[in-house]
């Protein structure tokens, strides 16, 4: 198979044949037909200290037909449409058994979405309902992120909910928001390139960070936000957030910062502010998100800007590290581009 494989940090993806996967005991074997690129993927291959393997294959947003089947898989037939959680669990601990492998002690991950084919593990995947594209099938993984920030943020009917950050996991928190139930919500971001966006996936308004952002964002509202959903991941957002909620609420970091980012203890004291953390999905968020574009949501489609094959993905890839615009690649392996 040909895929796009990770030679070093800050090095491009080079772009090689290699052996075609074979499913182990409890494991598939899909023919990726799109994979999206996470911001975790520029990240993990940037030299910042927790990098993928070298000469891995990466991507983790993925969906494909399953062409094989390992020992002891009764969940998925050859031929059906599905997308997976990109781990696997040891099957039998709490949290797998709750459908979150992502906290079992055994957890190992599976990617490999830049590639034609790739391993996925049975008990983490769901079987796509046949309305579902394959971009749309692409798109699971990031909505069910921002599924979970939202879920965690217990929010009430008509809730104030600012959300830090314009990238597709903001997109997809707002998108959710929008959906179960809030009331004003105000996208906020460094640029406004992507504000028109965001107000298509459901933001009132939005506004720029900067001088003034607290009453700015009040002022949009209505008051303070009842919940603010940290979606950039960057040194100082989660005192932003700190700063923006009102007293008595909720802040949800989505962000996934992997560098110390110090807050003021004695503001979120004062405010008694609740600061939570959110990691990943479980599976019935995947399935919930599945659900949603079944139900003909069709807002995050609008997430995906740009869709090329192999042979253009590791330019592109490298434009991506240097900043471009573009809200959500997709990587289709199968496309002659």
């Amino acid at each position: 198979m040909r895929a796009a494989v990770f030679k070093g940090a800050g090095t491009p993806l080079v772009v090689e044949t290699l052996d075609d996967p074979q499913p182990g005991a409890g494991e598939a074997v899909i023919k990726v037909t799109r994979c999206g690129v996470c911001g975790t993927d520029l990240h993990m291959t940037s030299g910042h200290g927790n990098d993928f393997p070298v000469n891995s294959v990466i991507g983790h947003e993925y969906c494909g037909e399953v062409v094989a089947l390992g020992k002891g898989v009764e969940n998925l037939k050859v031929g059906q449409f599905v997308t997976a959680m990109p781990v696997a669990g040891c099957g039998r601990c709490a949290p797998c058994l709750a459908g979150y492998p992502m906290a079992c002690a055994q957890m190992q991950g599976l990617v490999g979405g830049f590639g034609e084919y790739m391993r996925i593990a049975a008990a983490s995947s769901v079987v796509l309902p046949d309305t579902l594209t394959p971009a749309d099938g692409a798109l699971v993984e990031p909505l069910a992120v921002g599924l979970r920030g939202v879920r965690l943020a217990q929010m009430p009917p008509g809730a104030k909910v600012a959300v830090l950050g314009a990238g597709s996991i903001g997109l997809a928190a707002i998108y959710w928001a929008r959906l179960l139930g809030a009331g004003k919500i105000v996208a906020i971001s460094r640029s406004a390139r992507r504000a028109d966006l965001a107000i298509q996936m459901g933001a009132n308004s939005f506004e720029a960070l900067g001088e003034g952002e607290v009453e700015r964002v009040s002022a949009a509202l209505g008051g303070m936000p009842d919940i603010v959903l940290e979606c950039v991941g960057a040194v100082g957002m989660t005192q932003k957030a700190v700063e923006l909620v009102a007293p008595g609420g909720t802040v949800v970091s989505l962000g996934f910062c992997t560098s110390p980012d110090p807050i003021l203890p004695s503001l979120a004291t004062w405010k008694q502010v609740t600061i939570k953390f959110s990691f990943a999905y479980d599976l019935r968020e995947f399935e919930h998100s599945a659900n949603a574009l079944d139900a003909g949501h069709v807002e995050p489609r609008l997430m995906v800007s740009k869709t090329v094959g192999l042979n253009a993905f590791p330019d592109l890839f490298e434009q991506l590290r240097a900043g471009a615009n573009e809200t959500k690649v997709h990587v289709d392996p199968w496309s002659a581009d």
